[in-house]
């Protein structure tokens, strides 16, 4: 069990509760947030065996976490984390469905994947995503991971133009090191796209370059989403001091 802790959320103080999921009602929990995030308000095409949860091939090799509100019990946040070892039982990592990682095959001991991150739209202030990030700080400690690695998405309502521009703007002072470059399988045609001036950074994205996060290559088209995905890889000893305080002093 992760620890319990304080965060401010809507402007009153709360004592959420952050832990992995320990049976599978509670990951049902977190498959059923996401259906409501990425199918009901993001328009997602979601292939599931049940309607109403959003499952795939990954999730029972996953961990789940989650944010719950103490005032009822309801999840608000979910991450799922695929460890190293649970990567090699699975046979690969999700983010490989969308990117060529062979430039990152060396890392595969110690990298962490991250994926179908989402909160309610009801608590989408700051505090739960806080809560999370710090949660999964606790769970790189003692696993004694090095890197973490996923997939950040665009939306693409309007035809992938901000994803271009975001890519144009990101690309400059965040690209990563070319030998941990990776490449999409289905690339998002940035030749076809008029790049946004002033893009609009998703505030997980924004998250991530803070925390000292590289974007590996230019973003994938997932068609199923209808987002743009860019990789990202958060090797833990590029994160930003600052925000090292702030998620590892609980931990």
């Amino acid at each position: 069990m992760l620890q319990e802790r304080i965060a401010r959320d809507g402007g009153g103080k709360k004592n959420f509760q952050v832990s992995l999921a320990r049976h599978q009602d509670e990951v049902r929990e977190a498959q059923r947030l996401r259906w409501q995030v990425f199918a009901e308000e993001m328009g997602a095409r979601l292939v599931s065996p049940e309607h109403g949860l959003d499952i795939d091939l990954y999730d029972a090799h996953c961990e789940h976490l989650l944010v719950r509100d103490p005032d009822t019990a309801e999840v608000v946040g979910t991450y799922r984390i695929l460890s190293p070892s649970a990567a090699k039982r699975v046979g690969d990592y999700y983010t490989e469905t969308e990117f060529d990682l062979t430039r990152l095959q060396h890392l595969r001991g110690n990298m962490v994947e991250l994926g179908r991150s989402c909160v309610h739209a009801d608590y989408r202030s700051g505090g739960v995503i806080t809560l999370l990030w710090a949660g999964l700080a606790e769970y790189m400690i003692r696993g004694k991971h090095d890197y973490l690695i996923g997939c950040a998405s665009i939306g693409m309502a309007d035809g992938g133009h901000n994803a271009a521009g975001i890519w144009n703007a990101v690309k400059e002072k965040h690209l990563s090191p070319i030998e941990w470059r990776v490449f999409p399988r289905c690339p998002l045609p940035l030749e076809s796209l008029e790049t946004t001036s002033e893009p609009v950074l998703p505030a997980l994205i924004k998250g991530y370059l803070r925390l000292g996060s590289y974007i590996c290559g230019e973003p994938a088209w997932d068609p199923d989403f209808n987002t743009a995905d860019l990789p990202i890889l958060l090797p833990l000893k590029n994160i930003n001091p600052a925000y090292a305080r702030r998620f590892f002093k609980q931990t």
